[in-house]
């Protein structure tokens, strides 16, 4: 199996929105690999964020590959939307694909919009075999580790079994958490098979997010050492 290598994504949805462009810049200075962008249209979760004229705009300002979370209803009507505004990595939740069939159709709708990587997630309470079957289909799965909808929530352990499981599977594509990481719940995801890591307030509101995005990656690199020398 392939070894992807680390990747630590802030999320925008931690930083100050006044001073957006500042903040992807102070991002990436940090050493971002992706920028993870969450979407919510207060149906599928219980906010609102962005649209499609805001990633565009961040897009514009950004260098890094943004990695753009559809927690929408919708993701056939606005997944395009968001690619033609710049989504590198675009990830649609599996609740919303009534059948593995419909999840498979709209991994290539997505793909047929020139989206580079497909990415799929589930909630806490999803059970892990919903992806199983079309997971030839996506390059990436997302593992929340929280339940959408608002930041700064407690990380939910239970959900490692999963991560573990689609390692178990052979999933060699990205393995992405998001919800509650910090340096305390980090090496765990890593050593689960995480790959990609989402971390909103413990970047953003660090006081050297430089130093502690690097800390994260080395904590990351540590513990995902440590579980292939187990194996």
């Amino acid at each position: 199996m392939r070894t992807l290598p680390i990747t630590i994504a802030p999320s925008i949805l931690a930083c100050d929105f006044a001073r957006i462009g500042e903040e992807v810049r102070r991002a990436e200075e940090a050493g971002a690999d992706w920028l993870h962008v969450d979407v919510m249209d207060g149906h599928f979760v219980p906010n609102l964020t962005i649209g499609p004229p805001v990633v565009e705009a961040i897009a514009r300002v950004a260098k890094a590959p943004l990695d753009v979370h559809l927690m929408i209803t919708d993701p056939w009507t606005y997944g395009p939307q968001f690619a033609k505004a710049g989504a590198h990595v675009l990830t649609f939740h599996v609740e919303v694909a009534a059948t593995p069939a419909k999840a498979r159709e709209l991994a290539a709708h997505f793909r047929a919009h020139g989206v580079r990587k497909v990415g799929v997630s589930l909630n806490p309470d999803t059970p892990l075999e919903r992806v199983l079957p079309f997971l030839d289909a996506v390059d990436l799965v997302l593992v929340m580790s929280v339940f959408p909808g608002f930041g700064g929530q407690k990380f939910l352990p239970a959900v490692l079994q999963k991560t573990a499981g689609l390692r178990e599977h052979g999933f060699d594509g990205h393995v992405e958490m998001d919800g509650g990481l910090n340096a305390e719940t980090i090496p765990g995801c890593a050593s689960a098979g995480c790959d990609a890591f989402v971390s909103g307030s413990a970047l953003f509101g660090a006081s050297d997010m430089r130093s502690t995005l690097a800390r994260f990656r080395e904590l990351a690199r540590v513990a995902r050492e440590g579980r292939t020398h187990d194996r």
